[in-house]
């Protein structure tokens, strides 16, 4: 029998599993809110590429956005990263035999 992961635990680890999305998200680090534009520069990559990135990074439920006027405004989504990071522990641990 196999027990699949949850879909929102599969798109999480797809959107971890490029570098410049991970370097995106590293950036809230030291940023709490970020433009498109903003992270473009700060990543070193093009505007049309940081949209394509957090499009995706946005539907796996690691960031959340807002808008402001023109502007589309981005923070990391904190809890549900951390919710879905255990919820994948869980999942490891019901794989391994003790």
């Amino acid at each position: 029998m196999t027990a699949a992961l949850p879909t929102e635990i599969q798109a999480f680890l797809r959107a971890l599993g490029n570098e410049t999305r991970q370097t995106i998200l590293f950036l809230f680090a030291n940023h709490h809110q970020l433009t498109v534009g903003e992270i473009a520069e700060l990543a070193q990559i093009g505007q049309s590429t940081a949209s394509e990135h957090l499009t995706m990074l946005k539907r796996a439920g690691l960031l959340i956005s807002t808008r402001q006027g023109k502007e589309v405004i981005y923070q990391a989504d904190n809890q549900r990263m951390v919710t879905y990071a255990e919820e994948l522990v869980a999942y490891l641990k019901t794989c391994t035999y003790e």
